[in-house]
């Protein structure tokens, strides 16, 4: 059984980053986000649900929405598959974010605040270089000089990490590595060198929940493995079609090496049988 609760549910994200009393948590993983660029000393989570500009409008709903004491937002997600237009979807949240701070009055004069999305993704952004962090910003297109620093994506892109413990160099590995590993964890790791996590380690032990926050933590897990088994179906069955579009042209010996392959990934015969048009004798004796 699991000792710390997942980061990739949403009631498991939203308990590490998203409560008002461990808030030092975000603050510390946004500080050694932006290194050297930032410092900030405090937020304010602001309301998740912003309320449409106009009647018929959509809201918009966040997993984080939180401001610095200097009037910077950040707006904070964790995602565990692709969607339909990802990346056009950030913008558009962020865009929304901007856009509203011209309803303070006459007097505003375009005086912006900067506002970050930062994108945990548990998957591979399609058609971009796969890497652990891309920072996009406004900036000329020829010469590279940032136009303005008011609008900022950071994604990043879990699945591109794969350093163990001791190859952490920077304080943003150490906890890419501990959210990506934290539900296989005995032991919560660099404790020793950053005091953080000895306090993380506190709000992520499974046993520390309430009944309450257990009942909420389990179907948030149910949801989350539902989710996986879905995508992993989804998968498995578009390899299977594939294979049988193929079928129709292929020998004997290629059935059998392929029904071969589906039997070891732990396909039923009745898929096999399918797939393959091979009996189930035949695909007993593979």
């Amino acid at each position: 059984m699991a000792k710390f609760i997942n980061p990739f549910t949403d009631v498991g994200f939203k308990k590490i980053f998203g409560q008002e009393v461990s808030k030092d948590l975000l603050i510390d993983f946004l500080n050694d986000l932006l290194v050297e660029e930032k410092s900030i000393t405090d937020i304010t989570f602001l309301d998740k649900e912003v309320l449409p500009e106009y009647m018929g409008d959509r809201g918009v709903i966040y997993d984080i929405y939180c401001t610095t004491e200097n009037g910077e937002q950040f707006i904070v997600e964790m995602q565990n598959r692709q969607q339909v237009n990802f990346r056009e979807r950030a913008l558009y949240y962020l865009s929304h974010a901007v856009s509203r701070q011209g309803e303070k009055g006459a007097d505003w004069r375009f005086n912006l605040k900067a506002v970050y999305g930062v994108f945990f993704m548990n998957f591979r952004l399609e058609d971009m270089p796969h890497k652990l962090r891309t920072d996009i910003v406004l900036s000329d297109r020829d010469t590279h000089e940032q136009f303005s620093d008011k609008l900022r994506f950071i994604f990043i892109e879990l699945p591109s990490f794969r350093k163990e413990e001791e190859e952490c160099v920077t304080d943003f590995e150490r906890w890419i590595y501990v959210l990506k590993n934290m539900e296989t964890l005995n032991r919560m790791p660099f404790k020793a060198r950053k005091s953080v996590f000895e306090k993380l380690e506190k709000i992520v032990d499974i046993a520390s929940l309430s009944k309450e926050e257990r009942m909420k933590y389990d179907e948030s897990i149910k949801v989350y493995r539902d989710s996986l088994v879905t995508m992993e179906f989804a998968e498995q069955k578009g390899r299977a079609e594939g294979l049988a579009e193929g079928m129709a042209k292929g020998k004997a010996e290629e059935r059998r090496i392929i029904a071969g392959q589906l039997k070891r990934m732990g396909m039923s015969f009745d898929a096999i049988r399918e797939v393959t048009g091979l009996s189930d004798s035949e695909i007993d004796k593979l």
